[in-house]
């Protein structure tokens, strides 16, 4: 297991490696010159030349990425061009708002989809299980923007039952409670179809095992062998589902923020983006891909402990 979670550690770090250097490639690819689109047209060249320096864009990709990687080990992410505060303050602030957008949204897609899967284990081959496995396929269609956007208009705009924009009242829990619904709903509803069908599919490799077998001639119910017998062990499987699904909320809630006005990563990289404001923009890649890569890893490493198929694996 040690050495199987240095492997992994390591492969973590070669990956944010390669991320943030394809960031800084893409920095040249993108046209136009940073300094002029954000400086506007009437800037003079020696303030152009001056925000280029502050920026590091005049030195090699190679030596942006080394400086820049040696100094986020000390905690250092630069300085956000036009605030003049630290990039990770600005992330620390906003990382929070997103945190726990992505928490709610996987928490009810994961209850949903476990349920959705398993009914559809119990209702195998019924009309039920077709049923539910055309609600699991349309789920995972709908773009989670596009969510956003019909919930802001049915339960904002016509209904009037949620707030249409912000994070809610600080200092109010049920104004944030009430903020963070339409969110979270947008952001977790593809992933509840996800995890329906991967519960299904794992449901149904276990379901012949003998333990099942045995559950089932001691005259257990079919629900209380689904739940109790074969749950446990198909939802091992489902845990690197939601380490990558956690990853992918969070990347979602770029456009859900975004439609909501909702304070967060999403909203700070996508200002950041649009001012070629590249301290805060490398900054934030960089420390999600990092939580992105430990929640990963953490998942391998949990299904390495829980399945005992996996450790026969690390120590052949």
């Amino acid at each position: 297991m040690l050495t199987y979670a240095i492997k992994r550690s390591l492969l973590a770090l070669l990956i944010l490696f390669v991320v943030m250097l394809a960031m800084y490639a893409m920095v040249f690819l993108v046209p136009g010159d940073p300094a002029s689109i954000a400086l506007g047209p009437r800037a003079t060249p020696e303030l152009k030349q001056q925000l280029i320096e502050r920026m590091g864009l005049d030195q090699p990709i190679l030596s942006q990425v080394y400086h820049f990687f040696y100094n986020a080990v000390t905690g250092d992410l630069g300085y956000d061009v036009w605030s003049k505060r630290p990039v990770l303050a600005e992330i620390l602030e906003a990382f929070p708002y997103t945190f726990l957008l992505g928490v709610v949204a996987l928490a009810w897609a994961l209850i949903l989809g476990v349920f959705l899967g398993c009914a559809a284990v119990i209702y195998r081959g019924t009309p039920m299980d077709r049923i539910l496995g055309i609600l699991s396929v349309s789920m995972i269609s709908v773009p989670s923007f596009v969510v956003a956007i019909y919930a802001l208009l049915i339960f904002a705009v016509w209904l009037r039952w949620l707030p249409a924009i912000g994070a809610g009242e600080i200092g109010d829990p049920w104004s944030q409670f009430k903020a963070i619904i339409m969110p979270a709903f947008a952001v977790g509803i593809s992933w509840v179809g996800y995890l329906a069908r991967m519960v299904r599919a794992s449901m149904l490799e276990v379901m012949g095992a003998n333990h099942i077998r045995t559950a089932r001639a001691f005259g257990l119910s079919e629900r209380r062998v689904v739940f109790k017998h074969a749950l446990r062990v198909a939802i091992i499987p489902t845990i690197s589902i939601v380490a990558v699904g956690f990853g992918s909320i969070l990347s979602s809630a770029v456009f859900v923020e975004t439609v909501f006005s909702r304070p967060g990563i999403g909203t700070l990289i996508t200002s950041a983006v649009l001012k070629r404001n590249y301290p805060v923009v490398m900054g934030t890649v960089l420390v999600m891909t990092a939580f992105y890569l430990i929640v990963v890893t953490l998942a391998d490493l949990l299904i390495a402990r829980l399945d005992p198929r996996v450790r026969d694996v690390l120590r052949s």
